[in-house]
Parts: C-alpha cells; structure tokens; sequence
C-alpha cells in the first residue's frame, strides 16, 4: 500500500468533546495543530482511529487520532500501522506527560511506557517500544494524593494551556527533523 517512507503520526487522547482541551488530549491537539498547518484533514475512519494522509517532504505521512480512549490506543494504531505496511520505528506517538512542566517537550527514540497506558497499549500491540514519541509536558499533580485521573482529565489553566499552546511550532519542526531521520538533532534543540 504504502512505500517503506511512510510514517504513521498519531495523536493519543479522549475522543468524547467533553474531554477536550484537557491535559490528556495534549497529544490529539498536537495531531489537530499538524494536520491544519499541513492541510491535511482528519476525517476519515478506519480501525477504530480517524485518520488522514499528506506528502511532507517527501514523505508519505498518515496522520491519525485513536477513537478507543487513551488506554487502548494500540488497539486502533496496531492495525492501522499494519495495514499501511508501516513499521514500529515509523510510528511516531504524541502523548500528554504529567512529569515534565507545561509545555516542555520530551522527544525519545524509543523505551518503556513511563507508566502511560496508552504508550502501554500501543507497545502490547505494535509488539515493539522502539517507537519515537513526543511528549508533550502538562504538568504534574499538585499534590502527591491528588487523583491522577482528575487531574489529566481537567483542563489546564490559562498560563499553562499558553504554555503548551506556544509549544506547537517547536513540535511541528521536531517532527519535520523525525521524518528527515534527525531525531538526535530533534532532541537537543526542543527537549528543553
């Protein structure tokens, strides 16, 4: 179908509106900010995920939004990497992280879950962890017995949705480095 360039970006977040704009949907707002500035609409469905497809510098890219909720990510991104022929190292995933200050952006080749379950999912079912994905910093609790289901579930304040809003350029030109196969450059210029 596709041809071994082809890279699958994908956004991890809630699908239902009422979690928009949330810490956990910093990933789908990432997808949502490349998608416009590429012109590149994600409004069809397949495997459970909505998704869509640009050329961006000479690369075939498939863009796509799991509609399974956070912690079963994989189950949509497994087929849809499986049937555009894309492998692991290809997939690119963009996710919240509660462990880095807003909008700091955490780029790594590859690794362990850091106890999100929607990377969980997506390693269970992509079968691999060498994987890149951008982390997108919202914030941590702000209190070690807050619930870490309210908190990513709720919506950041003024301040710091500016924070990670601000970040966007930076991650769209990440990304661009990512598919060019400059990942380590990608890392020491935004993993600020």
């Amino acid at each position: 179908m596709m041809t071994k360039d082809t890279w699958l970006i994908a956004g991890l977040g809630n699908p239902e509106a009422k979690y928009d704009g949330t810490r956990h949907n910093a990933g789908f707002a990432a997808l949502d900010h490349l998608s416009a500035r590429w012109d590149a609409p994600v409004n069809k469905t397949k495997f459970q995920a909505l998704w869509g497809q640009t050329e961006l510098d000479g690369h075939k890219v498939v863009l796509a939004k799991p509609l399974t909720y956070m912690n079963l990510s994989g189950e949509a991104l497994g087929p849809l990497a499986a049937f555009f022929k894309i492998p692991a190292d290809h997939v690119l995933v963009l996710c919240d992280d509660i462990t880095q200050a807003p909008g700091k952006l955490r780029i790594r080749p590859s690794g362990s879950a850091g106890g999100h379950n929607g990377l969980k999912n997506i390693i269970a079912r992509l079968g691999s962890d060498q994987f890149p994905r951008i982390r997108i910093g919202v914030g941590a609790k702000p209190h070690p017995d807050y619930d870490l289901a309210a908190w990513v579930l709720s919506r950041p304040e003024a301040a710091d949705a500016k924070a990670i809003a601000d970040r966007m350029p930076d991650l769209e030109a990440a990304v661009r480095l990512i598919l060019e196969g400059k990942l380590g450059q990608a890392q020491n210029k935004y993993n600020r």
